[in-house]
C-alpha cells in the first residue's frame, strides 16, 4: 500500500479543514433567522417625531368642530425608507403619522431637499403617504375644504411636518449601507369590514365572484437587513381605516396603524430577531420590560413602603429645554453604534374599509341600522360602529392595531423572497378637473371627460365611522331643497357641472370656488416607485376596494404582458392618501349608489378610469425607460393661506404655586398592581408653547436603588396618557393630568409619575419647568 506525500496530506488536510468549515458555516445559516445575502441596493431608515400642537388646534379627519386637540395618547412620527442602487436610481417612502399627505408640505419639503442635496431627492423619487389617522392636528394643507374646521391654516402643524419627514430622510440618507430587502405576504381577517357594502354589492357580481371577501385581507411587507447589522426594519401596507378612535377623541393618537408601529418597534428592541413569544402580548399591548432596562433591586413590600413614603411631591421646578429630550424612554442616542429598528404600517386603498369590525348599530336601540343608508329610523346620527373593544376605543385601537402587528411578525420572520432588480420610478401630474378619458367596452370605445371637484349631499351624511348631522343621508342621489339654497349663496353650480357629475346632487362645487384662494385641488400627482418586483402606486387619495383592485390588475396587465419583462411574479401595493389628498375614489358602480365614498369622489363618475388610464402610461413608460411628460405643475398658495387660530397670550398660575406643582397627588403610602389606572394632575401651561417634539410631556419614573429615577414610560407609549385643559377658552391657567394604565409585566418597584412643560411670559419669553408626584408602589 502506497501512503500519500506529505504535499498529497497537505492537500487533503486543507479539504478537511474546508469541508468541517462548510459544514457549520451551513449548520449556522439553518439555525438563525437571519436570511444572508449578498446584496445590490443602499438601505437607509430614519424616523422622526411629528406629533404637532397638542391643544386647541382642530383634529383631521372628521370634520367635527369640537375635536379639539388636549393632549396625547401616544407620539406620530415619520418613518422613511430609502433604497439606492450604488450608482444608480433611488427611492425614499416617507410614512407619515398623520391623516394624510399634502401637497404644500410636498412641495416646501422638496425645496428644502434641493437646497441640501441637488437634484438626488425630487417629486420624482419622493411619495409622501399618511396612514389616516383620525386623532392628528390638522391645518397643514392648502385648500380651503380641508381646512375651514382648523380656523384655517395652522403653521405650527404644517412646520412640524415638513420639519419631521426632512429630518427622517436626513437620517435615512447618512445610515445608507449595503442591504437586502425581502418581501412576504398574507392574510389578515378581523381587522376591518367593508363599511358600504350596499355600494359594493352594486359591482357586477361576475367580478364580485374572484374575491372571497368584499375588502382586501392581504398585508404586504418590506423586511430591510442590513449587510452587517441585520434587520433594521420593515414596512407593509394594509387597508383598513384610521377611526378606531372616534370623533369625540380629543388626545393625539396614531390609532391602530401608529399603534402597530410602536408596537412592532418595540417587540424588536427586546426580543431581536428572535420568534415571536406569546409572553410580549399583554393587556395594553406591547408592555416593554421594564427589567430590560433597568435591574429590580426591591423585593420586601415594608422596605418599598418607607422607601416610597421618603419621596413626596416636590414643588414645581425650573428644567432646560432639553430635559424632555433627555429623561426620553426612546433616546435616538442610545445605540450609536446603530440605528433604531423603523417598522411602518402603511396605508393601502381602505376607502370602505372600517377597523370597526362588529358592525353598524343604532345607538338608542342597539338594533342594526338601516343596510342602505346607514340611519336609525332616517337619521344617520345615532347610526355609529362598534370596534373590537366597544364601548372602550382605546381598547379597540389596541386591538386592531396589535391584530395587525401580529401578522406583521409572522411576516417578518417567514421573509425569504428576495428583492432584485433596478429601481426606477415614474412621476406625473395630471388635471383632473378636465381629463378626456377613453373608455373600451366588449370592444366599442367611448371618449368621456372628468369634471371640476364637486362634493355631494351624501358626503355630508359622513359614515358609520363618524355620522354627519342635520338631515343627510347616505345613498342620497336627490339632494334636499333647502339645502340647495344654502350652497347656492356659496356658488351656484352650472348645468353643466350638475350634469358631469350625475347621478350625484353637488352639495358644494368646491372645484369652482377660488375664493379667498381654491377650496380643493384640480392639479394631482401619480407616481409608481419600483423596487425590483415589487411597485408602490402613489394615489393621492382613499381607493375603495373593488377601485383599488381594478388600479392594480391594470397596472400588472401592463407589466407582466411585457414578453421581455424579467419577473413573472410581481408584487403590486397601492399607497393611499399619497402626495396630495384628493378625498375618495370609487367605482363607476358604486358611484351611482351614493354613499359617502362615492358623495366624496371628487371629479365625477369616471374618476377611477381616469387614474386607471394614466397609471398604465406610467407602467409602459416604466417597462420601456421611457420619460413621461411632467404634466402642469400644482400651485403653491402657502403666501394665500390664512390663519385665524389666536396665540397663545400668557400662561399662568395661582398665587402662591409654582408651573409644575401637584394640584391632585397620588395618594400617599398607596400601592397598586398591573390593570391599575395611576393619576396625578399638575399645574401646567399651554403645550404649544413649546411641542416637546422627541421629548416628552409625561414621564412615569422608576426608582434604582435609593436616589437615581429612572425613565420607564414616557407620552410615546400606549399605556400613558397625557391630558390638558383649561376651566375656560380665555384662562391663562391650565391643567396637565396624567394617567398611567400600568400593564403586566411591569417589574414591581417604587414609582412617580413627573410632567415637563413650558410656559409663556406676559413678554413672550417661554420658561420650562418639571414637576412629580408622590411616589407610590407598584407590586
Amino acid at each position: 500500500m502506497e501512503f500519500p506525500s506529505f504535499d498529497h496530506l497537505n492537500v487533503w488536510s486543507a479539504c478537511a479543514n474546508m469541508r468541517v468549515w462548510t459544514l457549520f458555516l451551513l449548520l449556522l445559516v439553518l439555525e438563525s433567522d437571519v436570511v444572508f445575502s449578498g446584496s445590490d441596493y443602499l438601505v437607509g431608515l430614519g424616523s422622526y417625531d411629528i406629533t404637532g400642537p397638542a391643544a386647541d388646534v382642530n383634529m383631521m379627519g372628521y370634520a367635527n368642530t369640537g375635536q379639539i386637540a388636549s393632549g396625547i395618547h401616544f407620539r406620530l412620527r415619520a418613518r422613511v425608507f430609502i433604497v439606492a442602487e450604488p450608482e444608480g436610481n433611488r427611492v425614499v417612502f416617507v410614512n407619515l403619522d398623520a391623516c394624510m399627505a399634502s401637497q404644500i408640505v410636498k412641495i416646501k419639503l422638496i425645496e428644502r431637499l434641493k437646497a441640501r442635496y441637488g437634484d438626488l431627492y425630487t417629486e420624482k423619487n419622493v411619495a409622501i403617504s399618511g396612514i389616516h389617522t383620525h386623532a392628528g392636528p390638522g391645518g397643514y394643507l392648502q385648500y380651503v375644504v380641508y381646512i375651514i374646521t382648523s380656523f384655517g391654516f395652522v403653521h405650527q402643524s404644517f412646520e412640524v411636518i415638513v420639519d419631521g419627514i426632512e429630518k427622517s430622510i436626513i437620517q435615512a440618507h447618512e445610515n445608507l449601507r449595503p442591504g437586502s430587502i425581502f418581501v412576504n405576504k398574507g392574510e389578515l381577517l378581523e381587522a376591518g369590514v367593508n363599511r358600504s357594502p350596499s355600494a359594493y354589492l352594486n359591482n357586477p357580481a361576475a367580478e364580485r365572484r374572484k374575491y372571497n371577501y368584499n375588502v382586501d385581507k392581504e398585508m404586504t411587507l418590506l423586511k430591510f437587513v442590513d449587510d452587517e447589522w441585520g434587520p433594521v426594519g420593515s414596512f407593509n401596507w394594509f387597508p383598513t381605516h384610521g377611526t378606531s378612535m372616534s370623533r369625540t377623541n380629543s388626545l393625539i393618537s396614531g390609532d391602530n396603524k401608529g399603534a402597530a408601529a410602536r408596537f412592532m418597534e418595540d417587540w424588536f428592541e427586546q426580543k431581536g430577531f428572535e420568534r415571536m413569544d406569546s409572553a410580549v402580548f399583554e393587556d395594553n399591548g406591547l408592555s416593554r420590560k421594564i427589567s430590560n432596562i433597568i435591574p429590580s433591586l426591591h423585593d420586601n413590600h415594608h422596605e418599598l413602603l418607607e422607601l416610597a413614603t421618603s419621596f413626596q411631591s416636590p414643588s414645581g421646578r425650573p428644567a432646560t429645554k432639553t430635559s424632555s429630550v433627555s429623561k426620553r424612554v426612546r433616546s435616538a442616542h442610545r445605540k450609536v453604534d446603530k440605528p433604531r429598528f423603523v417598522s411602518a404600517f402603511c396605508q393601502s386603498n381602505c376607502g370602505d374599509v372600517s377597523p370597526n369590525v362588529l358592525g353598524a348599530f343604532c345607538i338608542d336601540t342597539g338594533l342594526p341600522c338601516d343596510f342602505n343608508h346607514s340611519t336609525c329610523e332616517g337619521k344617520n346620527e345615532l347610526c355609529y360602529s362598534r370596534g373590537p373593544g366597544y364601548p372602550d376605543e382605546f381598547e379597540s385601537t389596541r386591538i386592531i392595531g396589535e391584530r395587525q402587528f401580529r401578522k406583521a411578525v409572522d411576516l417578518f420572520n417567514a421573509a425569504d423572497e428576495e428583492i432584485e432588480g433596478e429601481i426606477d420610478f415614474r412621476h406625473a401630474y395630471i388635471d383632473l378637473s378636465q381629463l378626456e378619458v377613453t373608455i373600451s367596452d366588449q370592444g366599442d370605445s367611448e371618449v368621456v371627460k372628468t369634471c371640476p371637484a364637486a362634493m355631494g349631499f351624501a358626503f355630508a351624511a359622513g359614515t358609520t365611522d363618524g355620522p354627519g348631522a342635520f338631515d343627510f343621508q347616505q345613498g342620497d342621489d336627490k339632494g334636499n331643497p333647502f339645502w340647495k339654497l344654502v350652497r347656492d349663496l356659496l356658488k351656484t353650480p352650472t348645468k353643466e357641472q350638475i350634469d358631469c357629475h350625475r347621478p350625484k346632487p353637488i352639495l358644494l362645487d368646491t372645484g369652482e370656488m377660488k375664493m379667498p384662494y381654491d377650496w380643493a385641488p384640480s392639479i394631482l400627482p401619480i407616481q409608481i416607485l419600483r423596487i425590483g418586483q415589487l411597485f408602490i402606486l402613489s394615489v393621492p387619495g382613499e381607493f375603495t376596494t373593488m377601485a383599488g383592485r381594478r388600479l392594480r390588475d391594470a397596472v400588472k396587465m401592463v407589466l407582466t404582458g411585457e414578453e421581455d419583462f424579467e419577473f413573472e411574479d410581481i408584487h403590486i401595493v397601492i399607497a393611499g392618501l399619497t402626495n396630495t389628498y384628493s378625498q375618495y375614489i370609487t367605482t363607476h358602480e358604486e358611484y351611482q349608489v351614493q354613499r359617502y365614498e362615492g358623495a366624496s369622489t371628487l371629479y365625477g363618475p369616471h374618476t377611477l378610469s381616469a387614474y386607471i388610464q394614466e397609471f398604465k402610461k406610467l407602467a409602459e413608460a416604466l417597462i420601456h425607460s421611457e420619460p413621461v411628460e411632467p404634466g402642469p405643475l400644482p400651485p403653491d398658495l402657502l403666501e394665500k393661506q390664512i390663519s385665524l387660530l389666536p396665540p397663545v397670550v400668557v400662561d399662568g398660575t395661582p398665587l402662591g404655586v409654582k408651573f409644575g406643582d401637584v394640584c391632585a397627588d397620588v395618594p400617599h403610602n398607596s400601592t397598586f398592581k398591573s390593570g391599575d389606572m395611576v393619576t396625578a394632575s399638575f399645574w401646567s401651561a399651554c403645550p404649544r408653547n413649546d411641542l416637546m417634539t422627541e421629548g416628552t410631556f409625561a414621564l412615569v419614573e422608576f426608582l434604582q436603588e435609593k436616589d437615581a429615577w429612572i425613565p420607564a414610560y414616557d407620552d410615546d407609549d400606549f399605556c400613558l396618557r397625557y391630558k390638558w385643559s383649561r376651566p375656560s377658552k380665555l384662562s391663562t391657567r391650565s391643567k396637565a393630568t396624567l394617567e398611567w394604565r400600568i400593564p403586566q409585566g411591569v417589574t414591581p418597584g417604587v414609582y412617580r409619575l413627573s410632567h415637563f412643560g413650558a410656559a409663556k411670559g406676559l413678554f413672550g419669553s417661554i420658561n420650562h419647568f418639571t414637576g412629580s408626584s408622590t411616589a407610590f408602589i407598584v407590586a
